[in-house]
């Protein structure tokens, strides 16, 4: 899955498949995370978003189940 960088602090860079509805995003210090049947509207949200870790944080992180890579 191809992934963009965003501006963040713990985040280096987000993807989305929309045929899936997987989020994957890189952390900085972390490694690579997939989050499974994330809606498109999460993904566009958090792309916009003014802090990307924090939406993340807020909005994802304990919502969706998720694995490492």
């Amino acid at each position: 899955m191809e992934r963009a960088p965003v501006s963040s602090s713990n985040l280096a860079s987000v993807g989305y498949d929309p045929a899936s509805q997987t989020l994957e995003v890189e952390f900085n210090n972390s490694g690579v995370y997939q989050y499974y049947n994330v809606p498109q509207f999460m993904y566009d949200q958090l792309m916009q978003a003014p802090s990307p870790g924090g939406f993340l944080n807020a909005n994802i992180k304990n919502a969706y189940a998720c694995s490492k890579v």
